[in-house]
C-alpha cells in the first residue's frame, strides 16, 4: 500500500503542477486585467489560489516521496493536498485527477499502517 500511496501521490503532484500554473496564471491575469475578468469571472480571493497553486503540488509531491518511509505524515501531506485542491479549484475536469489520486494515496498510506516492515507508524 505503502508504494501505491507513493506513485498516486507523484502522479497526482506532477498534474497538479499544470493545474497550480493555470490557476496562478489565470489569478495573476485577472489582477492586472479587470476586463478579462469581467469576460470570464472574477477570482474572488487571489491569494488564495496563488498560495495554493504552490502548496497543493508540493504536498502531494512530498506526500508521495516520503510515503515509503513515514506512510502516517505522507498520508496527512496527501489528504491536505487533496483539501487545497478542491477548497481553491473545486471539483472539475482539470482536478478530478489529482483530487482522487491524493485523496486515494493518503487513504492508503494512513492504512498502512501494518506494513512490510517491522516497523509500524501507529
Amino acid at each position: 500500500m505503502r508504494n501505491a500511496a507513493g506513485i498516486l501521490g507523484i502522479i497526482a503532484g506532477l498534474m497538479g503542477i499544470i493545474v497550480g500554473l493555470v490557476g496562478y496564471g489565470f489569478a495573476e491575469l485577472t489582477a492586472n486585467s479587470p476586463d478579462i475578468g469581467e469576460a470570464f469571472w472574477v477570482v474572488e480571493n487571489p491569494d488564495f489560489i496563488r498560495a495554493a497553486s504552490f502548496i497543493a503540488p508540493l504536498l502531494a509531491i512530498a506526500g508521495g516521496a516520503m510515503a515509503k518511509t513515514r506512510a502516517l505524515w505522507a498520508g496527512i501531506a496527501l489528504l491536505l493536498s487533496c483539501a487545497a485542491f478542491y477548497s481553491a479549484f473545486g471539483f472539475n475536469i482539470g482536478t478530478m485527477f489529482p483530487i482522487g489520486f491524493a485523496g486515494l494515496g493518503g487513504l492508503l498510506a494512513i492504512a498502512a499502517g501494518k506494513p512490510d516492515e517491522e516497523k509500524a507508524h501507529f
